[in-house]
């Protein structure tokens, strides 16, 4: 419990001081850090045409947001199927199925990074290191843009003094956030991280894979291919990134990939450095630091409750070994060297943010523990991801505002600025958009046994299905293992839930933002509604989870719930739920 009180900890201790540097890169005053990085900003912006001082209201911003997505996910498909023509091949791996392309594009494009391949077995050099690591800096700096043009809506926008009443506000310009945030931000953090994990024996080498020698003499094959590769390079932004994935099929469970208890505490605290340093940002770019603490407040909240279920949770018996081996803490799919707590804490904090990345093997959770990481994708609000994740939450503070306002009788408004019925209706849309989008397709896949491909019956075989689209529409990636993902059917059912939950819950929240600039500011009086008291965070918080429970309580309980109360009735029928 020590190990994971200090990592969390030296988390928000260096939150904070970044997040105060995210707001003041963003916030397009001059700053120290211009010496270094402005001469290469202004080359890319001479390279790709961009006229930085040049600002947007929410529809350029958005389009120019669609647009870039759209671009680099074709040229990314077209690389993905052209691997074996191309260099950094060394091991000579052939090309990726159509259906796995456009599965594998689409999920590292919307920051997803769920893996239908295996990483060391069926990507190149050329398509790990070039395309995928490209996409773990861009599409993270594309969702936090997203999210600093929303604080700034919330403003008024830019030049908010001079501005018109009714009038569409600057927002900012799409490129130069985005560009801000790889440069200043991504690339430095990324950098200094490799540099971190190589020292810990992280492999970072473009060689061909070693073959080498067994320890055991006695055994038939005498020899094995370890594949190498700069991985070192894409672990760090797979992690600061929120992007997850992984280099090796088994990801941060691998040895090669995370060596270390260091390396384990390096890249645990770098799967919520980003997301927690933007609540931070958040409160310097509005000028409300109770905001911001409030904020804390309740991520941290959300976040210390799903922690405790979960460590204790995997400190219990694996129910599959019941008197089968001595009692003790459950580890099936763990690794030794990192135990129980520390792999309940990973698998925690990988599904409240978007990063999805494993040190252990989430379907060999306890029904408890594998409950929390459902919970932690369907909020996706507990930090969350890069820019998305607070995003997301900004949409549960707007809901409850509502609610809130509804309560005392006034006109909702947040910070001045009344939220009012065109709101209201995105905001609706955004509540209902992931129970149509996980249920349907969860539904839809259980029917027809043929295309299911779940490794178990029963309750655990509904949890399979159901994680896997929960993972897709969260954006995060992670899944329990056992799943026969490689089908056209799951990769292309996979691809429209990938799109429809990266897309829209960040263009619509854009949206209301652009709605709220231009409204004009109410003044505070003794009876508005405060956001940074105890009383509002916890209705937050309550609001959060009552509309997940009243939204996904059913298939909970077909799943995990379910799970739970059958290993503890060792005679209650599982095999009627399926056959």
């Amino acid at each position: 419990m020590f190990e994971i009180i200090l990592i969390v900890t030296t988390a928000l201790l260096l939150a904070w001081p970044l997040g105060r540097y995210m707001a003041a890169v963003f916030s397009g005053a001059p700053h120290v850090s211009d010496r270094l990085f402005l001469p290469l900003e202004n080359l890319l912006y001479r390279l790709l045409g961009i006229a930085p001082t040049q600002g947007m209201d929410w529809k350029r911003y958005g389009a120019a947001f669609l647009f870039s997505n759209l671009v680099l996910g074709l040229l990314v498909f077209g690389l993905l199927l052209l691997q074996h023509r191309l260099p950094l091949n060394p091991d000579g791996i052939g090309p990726l199925s159509w259906d796995l392309a456009l599965h594998t594009a689409i999920s590292f494009l919307t920051n997803t990074n769920q893996q239908h391949y295996s990483g060391q077995a069926q990507l190149s050099y050329l398509s790990q290191s070039v395309v995928i690591v490209t996409l773990q800096f861009v599409t993270p700096a594309m969702a936090l843009a997203i999210c600093v043009a929303v604080l700034r809506g919330m403003m008024g926008g830019r030049q908010v003094d001079g501005a018109a009443d009714n009038s569409e506000r600057d927002l900012g310009n799409y490129y130069v956030d985005v560009v801000r945030s790889v440069v200043r931000l991504l690339m430095p953090l990324a950098a200094f991280m490799a540099l971190l994990l190589t020292s810990q024996g992280v492999p970072s080498t473009y060689q061909g894979a070693a073959n080498v020698a067994l320890v055991d003499a006695s055994v038939e094959t005498q020899e094995q291919t370890i594949p190498l590769g700069p991985v070192a390079a894409m672990v760090a932004i797979k992690q600061l990134g929120t992007n997850g994935g992984g280099w090796y099929g088994p990801n941060s469970a691998n040895p090669l990939e995370n060596p270390t208890p260091l390396s384990n505490a390096i890249e645990t605290i770098a799967i919520v450095l980003l997301p927690m340093a933007t609540v931070f940002m958040a409160g310097y770019m509005l000028q409300r630091r109770g905001f911001a603490l409030m904020s804390l407040a309740a991520m941290g909240l959300l976040s210390a409750l799903c922690i405790g279920a979960s460590v204790y949770s995997e400190r219990l018996p694996n129910g599959a070994f019941a008197e089968l081996a001595t009692a003790g803490a459950n580890m099936e799919g763990k690794e030794v060297r990192f135990g129980p707590d520390l792999s309940a804490l990973w698998a925690t904090f990988t599904t409240q943010t978007s990063n999805g990345s494993v040190n252990a093997m989430h379907d060999s959770l306890n029904p408890v523990a594998g409950l929390v990481t459902r919970v932690g994708m369907l909020v996706n609000a507990i930090w969350g991801g890069v820019g998305c994740g607070f995003v997301n939450f900004l949409v549960y503070v707007w809901i409850t505002v509502f609610l809130a306002g509804l309560m005392i009788g006034r006109t909702p408004e947040i910070f001045g600025r009344k939220i009012e019925t065109r709101e209201i209706t995105l905001l609706g849309a955004l509540i209902v958009l992931p129970t149509l989008c996980i249920l349907v397709f969860t539904a839809i896949t259980l029917a027809v046994p043929a295309i299911t491909g779940h490794s178990n019956p029963g309750f655990h075989g509904i949890s399979q299905v159901f994680y896997e689209y929960t993972s897709a529409f969260a954006n995060n990636g992670s899944g329990f293992e056992g799943l026969g993902d490689n089908t056209p059917w799951w990769n292309l059912s996979c691809v429209v839930v990938l799109l429809l939950g990266r897309y829209l819950p960040l263009v619509l929240p854009l949206m209301i933002a652009g709605s709220l600039a231009r409204k004009r500011v109410a003044p505070v009086t003794s009876g508005s509604l405060r956001l940074d008291t105890p009383t509002f965070c916890l209705t937050l918080v309550s609001v959060i989870l009552i509309l997940n429970f009243l939204s996904f309580m059913p298939a909970t309980v077909l799943g995990p719930i379910g799970e739970a109360l059958a290993l503890a009735q060792p005679t209650t029928i599982v095999t009627e739920v399926l056959p």
